[in-house]
């Protein structure tokens, strides 16, 4: 499967549009990072707690598309964007969003 964010796929000629598709998931951080976390906000510094959680949710995200453009019968997912939101503190939504496309 081809992934990527351009409209187009270079030396590739669209055939098909099949339609959007998307993935998302909520993830949230155990209490105990969440506290540690907080204690970095205090000092300053990366907080890796919650990079690694966005991060996580990220892949969970994209996998979900990738499996919905595989049931399309897609060969390309194009124009491929992500949206992130606050749910709550310490829980954020990853969404990610493309167009599933047959190429020749």
């Amino acid at each position: 499967m081809i992934l990527t964010n351009t409209d187009n796929l270079p030396k590739k000629e669209i055939t098909e549009i099949l339609g959007l598709v998307k993935g998302s998931t909520i993830r949230a951080k155990h209490v105990g990072k969440d506290i540690v976390s907080g204690f970095r906000m205090l000092v300053g510094g990366e907080m890796k707690e919650y990079s690694q959680m966005l991060e996580e949710a990220r892949s969970i995200a994209l996998a979900n598309m990738v499996t919905q453009g595989e049931n399309l019968g897609a060969d390309a997912i194009i124009n491929i964007r992500f949206s992130t939101s606050a749910i709550m503190q310490g829980a954020a939504e990853i969404l990610v969003y493309g167009t599933a496309v047959k190429i020749k």
